[in-house]
């Protein structure tokens, strides 16, 4: 219907963006009133996404003239970025920030390294910056299941954390079982994903391939690349963070943070 109102594809794009926006605030308003508190939050939301992937899609078009590695600054600010967006998840939580920076650079920057210098990920703009952002969202968000699950798993163990303290456990292993816990869980959704890939969904990666005029076989096996990828940099990424969260939670004197 809206191609019929919209004769440029450009003019069509902001109608398809406007219709999915407005769907999306009445969406909120409705899930706000069954207690959701998203009513006032998801229109600013939606205003800065679509903000923010214009800018990138324009960064893209611009850099597309200039060489590769370009790309580069442009995944370091990303990944900086997501690690602002961790801390604000995890504001409890001491020196989430740095935390947070180190593990995606473990996780997501060693993965990208690794990738293009094998060539596994070409070392092209119009591809490096697509797959980069999405392994750096997704580690981004695994990071945040995992701290968040961690924190409450603290929270709500904080009694016998402090007893196996007492009896003289060192923290680490006080607190070891809730740690290998919240690894579990958040990478649930990254196996979830390579285990329902092809038969529960296919990625808009793959179908975008397709259309673009990749054949159907090399787009899925790429598409099961990105999603290893994903996969290994969000288990490296927690792994750095099983090494480094719990002297985090604990004092010097070996005691618990109050984590509140």
């Amino acid at each position: 219907m809206l191609d019929l109102l919209f004769h440029t594809q450009m003019s069509l794009g902001l109608g398809q963006a406007a219709a999915v926006a407005v769907l999306a605030i009445i969406v909120a308003q409705f899930a706000a009133r069954r207690g959701a508190k998203i009513g006032r939050e998801i229109p600013l939301v939606l205003l800065r996404g679509i903000v923010q992937i214009l800018l990138v899609g324009f960064l893209i078009a611009a850099m597309l003239r200039g060489p590769w590695w370009t790309g580069i600054p442009v995944l370091i600010v990303m990944i900086f970025i997501a690690a602002t967006i961790v801390r604000r998840r995890v504001p409890e939580l001491p020196g989430a920030y740095t935390l947070s920076l180190l593990c995606m650079a473990a996780g997501a920057g060693g993965v990208l390294t690794v990738m293009t210098l094998l060539g596994i990920v070409e070392p092209k703009i119009i591809i490096l910056i697509p797959v980069g952002s999405m392994v750096i969202a997704q580690n981004m968000n695994i990071q945040s299941l995992f701290l968040n699950r961690f924190l409450g798993e603290v929270r709500s163990h904080r009694g016998e954390i402090e007893s196996a303290l007492a009896l003289g456990a060192a923290p680490e292993h006080a607190a070891e079982s809730y740690l290998y816990a919240s690894f579990h869980a958040s990478l649930i959704p990254a196996i979830d994903n390579l285990r329902s890939l092809g038969i529960v969904w296919i990625p808009g990666m793959m179908a975008g391939m397709v259309l673009s005029g990749t054949s159907p076989i090399y787009a899925a096996l790429y598409q099961f690349v990105i999603l290893s990828m994903i996969f290994i940099a969000g288990a490296v990424s927690c792994l750095t963070a099983t090494y480094l969260v719990p002297r985090r939670i604990f004092t010097p004197q070996q005691q618990l943070r109050r984590l509140t």
